[in-house]
């Protein structure tokens, strides 16, 4: 790997956070080219879940009793769930890691960041817009939902291809951490870490691309088409959740008992368990049940044991931590609800059984989680990015706000999988019976509008920081 050459870098920290015992996480950030290209990403991030929001809204419509009376029918909601999952989960986690890692790279090679931008915006917009054009059936697969339509397949082509051409020019461009590694070296370790999983991720798409059979109909041809990559991509959106949790926690003022050296130790834990996805393809065939259970197995364990030391020690420098100011605020509430609703999802997990509702439960908890994260760190690197900060109430109650709803929303899936609700139906496919059936429905339709509610106040927050600089910027210094 390359060494760093650029000479000016911001580090991302508190100045607060200096002033005790413990360790320090600042995301060091670069002028010139890397933050530009980190600029951009972080408006592809935007526009993608701007777009999620209006199809969730048409999506928690649909799902809720009563209101779904009025809209169009079952097709309609599950056109709008693929396009949802698709833009606000694959997407935007791609985005905010390009982002990620255009700040971490050295300026090595930026076109191939451009490139790689221009055919990510242009794969999404073409899925997006497949929802309004063409025939074909959606295919509720995990991980990437899918239309079986020609504009939707062909922006997903387009769509891979350039994240591929990001994660290779991330892995081209990464700096080196050095022997001896400080907070801000240990999560350069952790987003290049992050570069290795996505990699391993492509290489299982395009591995389960070659040798799944095409005989075999859309839902299981998608679905073992997606699963082994699916489950090596959720390393790399752990692992920068980690080094978001860590930066957060710093920005916030918090002082980490977690020394650079085991955090670089709990990141190597969760890369070395990704490496058990081609030995899974190696050993087994790809559509075997032990395909499939050595991937979920690699994906518990090897996330689970990177997790655990890193939330406590976030959790433990929270509660040693003074008291947010209106700066920090911000931040630490996003840091806070990504633990609890990551958390939550994990709890869930643990007690799914069969094909119901709780299974959207567990990984709407675990996205979300991420999501938070994400979302706090872009709040926290806008000024280091040149624009405004986020100010005022709004700013400081988003992710409250879109964390309770979220967490509403979960608990009335959980509750509802307790008496068998299937996942994946909506309208009379609910076929809900009893007044605890519609109860935990309700409740989750309600909590799903007001965490559509925090998500949209998430991009007015951005929008309005990110505006205000460009106004300052055309009329001159204030």
């Amino acid at each position: 790997m390359s060494t760093l050459t650029e000479p000016r870098y911001l580090h991302a920290g508190s100045a607060a956070s200096t002033q005790r015992s413990g360790s320090s996480y600042p995301i060091a950030v670069p002028h010139g080219a890397q933050r530009a290209l980190a600029r951009a990403w972080l408006w592809l991030g935007l526009l993608a879940l701007i777009g999620s929001g209006l199809f969730s809204l048409l999506l928690v419509l649909s799902r809720t009793p009563v209101v779904n009376q009025w809209l169009p029918g079952v097709d309609f909601f599950r056109v709008a769930l693929v396009v949802h999952v698709d833009l606000s989960v694959l997407v935007w986690f791609v985005a905010l890691a390009g982002m990620l890692w255009s700040l971490n790279n050295t300026p090595r090679g930026t076109h191939w960041g451009w490139l790689a931008l221009a055919g990510c915006g242009a794969g999404a917009a073409l899925m997006a817009l497949s929802a309004f054009v063409g025939q074909g059936a959606p295919v509720m697969a995990n991980y990437i939902p899918v239309l079986e339509r020609p504009m939707f397949l062909l922006g997903l082509v387009v769509f891979a291809l350039a994240s591929a051409v990001l994660v290779g020019h991330s892995l081209w461009a990464a700096p080196c951490t050095g022997r001896s590694i400080d907070g801000a070296g240990a999560l350069r370790f952790g987003l290049n870490a992050a570069a290795v999983s996505a990699a391993v991720a492509l290489g299982a798409f395009a591995w389960s691309f070659l040798v799944v059979p095409a005989s075999l109909d859309g839902k299981a041809y998608y679905e073992i088409l997606f699963w082994g990559g699916g489950h090596a991509l959720q390393f790399t959106w752990t692992l920068l959740m980690l080094v978001a949790w860590l930066a957060l926690a710093s920005a916030s003022g918090a002082r980490l008992m977690i020394s650079p050296r085991v955090t670089v130790l709990m990141f190597v834990l969760a890369l070395v368990a990704v490496f058990v996805t081609p030995y899974a393809y190696l050993a087994h065939d790809i559509a075997s049940v032990e395909h499939r259970a050595l991937l979920t197995w690699a994906m518990r364990v090897g996330g689970g044991l990177a997790i655990l030391p890193i939330a406590l020690a976030v959790v433990l420098a929270l509660l040693a931590a003074p008291r947010a100011d209106a700066t920090t605020r911000p931040l630490r509430a996003a840091l806070v609800w990504s633990i609890v609703l990551f958390a939550s999802g994990g709890v869930i997990g643990i007690f799914i059984q069969g094909s119901n509702v709780r299974i959207p439960a567990h990984y709407h908890g675990c996205i979300v989680g991420v999501t938070l994260a994400l979302m706090g760190l872009a709040y926290h690197l806008l000024p280091r990015l040149g624009f405004a900060a986020p100010a005022g109430r709004m700013a400081a109650w988003q992710p409250a706000l879109y964390g309770i709803g979220q967490l509403m929303h979960i608990t009335g899936l959980v509750w509802s999988g307790g008496y068998g609700v299937q996942r994946k139906v909506a309208g009379a496919e609910q076929v809900l019976r009893s007044t605890g059936e519609i109860a935990g429905m309700g409740l989750m339709g309600l909590g799903g509008l007001v965490a559509i509610i925090g998500g949209l106040l998430f991009v007015v927050v951005m929008l309005r920081a990110m505006h205000q600089i460009t106004y300052d910027k055309t009329q001159g210094p204030a």
